[in-house]
């Protein structure tokens, strides 16, 4: 969960003009310090800086240039590959800056600088059959680094290793969670998972969706993911990594729940947030909090997801699917039992809340899963009455899963009229999502009130409810359009960064993340997302020392800045929508 401050160091910001490759200021220059549009020469020139697959889509976005040519030249020799006219500029209402789009058209495999007029920009980027492949892995293996409960190894971890700790083995049930056969003070053993965010507490809500769109990953781009070795203690075990490193936090999931009733706890946690400190050093009592339907909810779908697809993997996992199709049904029968147990934060706990008031979408997401595991119409029904129109998922909203279980498995459906629902519904949101991106001046469909916490996972959930549409439809425009919400992740965005740890010639070296904090390295824990601008600057307080934001503007409201736990935090739901996207545009673009 984005946490209060860990700490706050006083250095000054650089200007993005004074930062070399592979380091990262929190300001393009003087002009977004002030807020103000940028109108100054030379032109900025944002380009996606993991650069492209030989048969995507290809923009660039130029910056305080109104039309004219630009030239895409080979970065050997310097020759002429392509050559044409920028769009009309235009301004983006999230930046408060006039761009023009250049489109780089079909490039052959290779490295490339664009050039407008006369100005070249400062790094090549690449255009290669694997462009996004590393990515995916990486995003994966950002997972890993936040395993709880567990030593990381030199032969794993490289100079990221380190020591265990959380074991989470005796755990204090809250007097909140209190039930006749676990009183308060009383313990349970729930170790592993991931730590959620900068944070070392891990939640079941969050949980819920990351592992939903990483198991959806394996379900819809299965060859992508196997074979695939992201150097994990178990790579090499004959399951795909992706499913080894989900099912260390299924287990976890999996002891949250209350056997005696079914019910979930809300999440395991200390009572306030540990420093910047490393996992070993991190001592605090540990507790699991209230049970709730919002969690409850989460884990049933969940499990009935991870059921079916840990089904295919009998061996390696002997009685797991058998043992999480039985949890969710129990979960589902709480839930039933309690339609409205809302979390409410007890007083004495300050750590994430992950608060939630409604629970149609919970409920909608759950019977789809149950359904499509069960086949019993009970679920489908239930389904009928609690789903809403899809919309972009987050953590709090997760009505679109619902959906999107149906319709990778309409095989299951009923009838065809069933089926062409399902199908109209998604096709709507990837519409939508995608006449956005068409209108928009920067090629992509956030709008201002996108930029929240975590508004580059936002930019990434767009893209993946794009990437269902076309799966289901074909409609080249909405890959074109998630495409393009990649590109502005990776770099084509008015800051100039890639907001990928590790991944491009700028990118965040200042992530709120305790173990990058802590651990003496300059470079942080590689492949995870920071969370990107986010105009509401709950830690403007926090960060004031440290030279504050650079601008109010939605787009421009982030800072490279450990301090910064509203825009530079990392979070597993972010991470996940990451390697989703990644896998799928490597998956589904064509050759040429």
């Amino acid at each position: 969960m984005p946490t209060a401050s860990l700490r706050t160091l006083a250095l000054p910001l650089m200007l993005l003009v004074a930062v070399p490759p592979g380091t990262l200021a929190a300001a393009a220059d003087a002009a977004d310090a002030a807020g103000a549009a940028v109108a100054t020469s030379p032109p900025a020139i944002r380009v996606n800086q993991l650069g492209f697959l030989p048969g995507s889509a290809k923009l660039a976005l130029v910056e305080s240039v109104d039309g004219g040519r630009f030239e895409v030249l080979r970065d050997g020799d310097g020759s002429v590959a392509r050559a044409g006219r920028l769009s009309p500029a235009a301004e983006w209402a999230p930046a408060g800056r006039r761009a023009s789009v250049a489109d780089l058209g079909a490039l052959a495999a290779g490295r490339y600088r664009l050039r407008v007029d006369g100005v070249e920009a400062p790094e090549p980027f690449a255009v290669g059959p694997d462009a996004y492949a590393a990515l995916s892995d990486a995003a994966l293996k950002g997972f890993y680094f936040n395993r709880a409960g567990t030593a990381l190894a030199p032969e794993h971890a490289g100079p990221y290793a380190r020591a265990a700790g959380h074991p989470d083995t005796e755990v204090e049930i809250h007097p909140s969670a209190a039930s006749p056969g676990r009183p308060a003070g009383s313990t349970i053993s729930a170790p592993g998972g991931w730590y959620d965010a900068g944070d070392y507490n891990k939640y079941v809500v969050n949980s819920g969706i990351t592992m939903h769109t990483l198991l959806a990953a394996w379900e819809d781009f299965p060859d992508f993911f196997r074979g695939r070795n992201i150097g994990i203690p178990e790579s090499g075990n004959a399951v795909p990594d992706l499913l080894d490193e989900a099912w260390w936090n299924l287990r976890w999931i999996l002891a949250m729940q209350d056997p005696a009733d079914g019910g979930v706890y809300h999440k395991l946690t200390n009572l306030r947030f540990d420093g910047a400190v490393m996992p070993d050093a991190a001592r605090e009592r540990r507790y699991v909090v209230q049970k709730g339907t919002a969690a409850t909810l989460d884990f049933a779908a969940v499990m009935a997801q991870a059921a079916r697809v840990y089904a295919g993997f009998e061996p390696q996992f002997p009685g797991v699917a058998a043992r999480m199709r039985e949890a969710a049904e129990h979960a589902w029968r709480w839930a039933q039992a309690h339609p409205d147990a809302v979390y409410r934060q007890p007083d004495d706990v300050v750590t994430g809340a992950y608060g939630d008031q409604a629970f149609d979408d919970e409920f909608a997401w759950a019977a789809a899963e149950l359904f499509v595991l069960t086949g019993d119409a009970g679920y489908l029904r239930a389904f009928d009455r609690h789903a809403r129109d899809p919309d972009v998922p987050s953590w709090a909203s997760v009505g679109a899963l619902g959906w999107g279980a149906l319709a990778r498995h309409r095989e299951r459906l009923p009838d065809d009229a069933t089926r062409a629902r399902v199908e109209a519904a998604i096709d709507a949101l990837a519409a939508r999502l995608a006449s956005q991106a068409r209108d928009s001046a920067w090629r992509i469909a956030m709008q201002p009130e996108d930029f929240v916490w975590g508004s580059s996972a936002q930019a990434l959930n767009q893209a993946l409810m794009l990437v269902q549409g076309y799966r289901l439809s074909g409609e080249r425009t909405y890959l074109d359009a998630a495409q393009s919400q990649l590109d502005y992740v990776l770099g084509r965005n008015p800051l100039g960064v890639s907001f990928v740890t590790g991944h491009g010639a700028r990118t965040p070296m200042r992530i709120h993340h305790c173990p990058s904090q802590a651990d003496g390295i300059d470079a942080p824990v590689p492949g995870l997302l920071s969370g990107g601008p986010n105009p509401r600057q709950q830690d403007r307080e926090e960060c004031a020392p440290a030279g504050g934001y650079p601008s109010t503007l939605p787009a421009l409201s982030w800072i490279d800045h450990d301090c910064s736990y509203a825009s530079n935090e990392i979070a597993i739901n972010w991470n996940a929508p990451l390697v989703y996207v990644a896998a799928a545009i490597q998956a589904l673009t064509p050759a040429e």
